[in-house]
């Protein structure tokens, strides 16, 4: 036991803070150590939909690594914040994100919460699957630069995913209305 990792790290590279004290006991001298304890008192839910206990009622709550993400969860932080919409160029776009887990403070995560950009994701996504449809395939490519090339069906495969974008925005018009 006198070899396990702590006590190696403890000789080797000590912590930053190492608290100690002598204890006298009969005529021998003790040096004991105290252990390093640090509670932090944060507002971390950020604007949460229901109010939170008064501060005399909270209690304490250790987190660690294999718990934090059930801290998130059930403090449920959440952000309301207001951009300017630079897609449509005028105006501000608000905005609500919701936090329950450390991945979602990433881009991909974050891009998921706001519709719009969720769309332009799943656009980019498609457009790099067909490119790697297209390295190599020969075929496709000259299909693909016959399309563009030719502008009377460059003006109805815009036509038509003109009125397929206009089908599944009323459709989900009529989705949200319902929610």
């Amino acid at each position: 036991m006198s070899n396990s990792l702590q006590k190696w790290v403890g000789r080797n590279r000590a912590p930053r803070v190492q608290i100690t004290y002598d204890v006298e006991v009969g005529d021998a001298v003790e040096r004991r150590e105290l252990p390093m304890v640090v509670g932090v008192m944060s507002d971390l839910a950020g604007m949460p939909e229901k109010p939170l206990p008064k501060l005399k009622d909270r209690r304490l709550t250790e987190i660690d690594r294999d718990n934090f993400n059930d801290v998130m969860a059930r403090v449920a932080p959440r952000l309301m914040l207001s951009v300017p919409d630079t897609m449509k160029g005028e105006g501000s776009l608000a905005l609500e994100l919701h936090f329950s887990h450390m991945r979602d403070f990433h881009p991909d995560a974050l891009v998921n919460q706001v519709p719009r950009l969720k769309k332009l994701l799943e656009a980019r996504q498609q457009l790099r699957d067909l490119l790697a449809k297209l390295d190599g395939n020969d075929e496709l490519d000259a299909l693909l630069e016959s399309v563009i090339s030719n502008d009377d069906a460059l003006k109805t495969l815009r036509h038509d995913a003109g009125a397929k974008a206009d089908a599944a925005d009323s459709v989900s018009d009529v989705e949200n209305q319902s929610e």
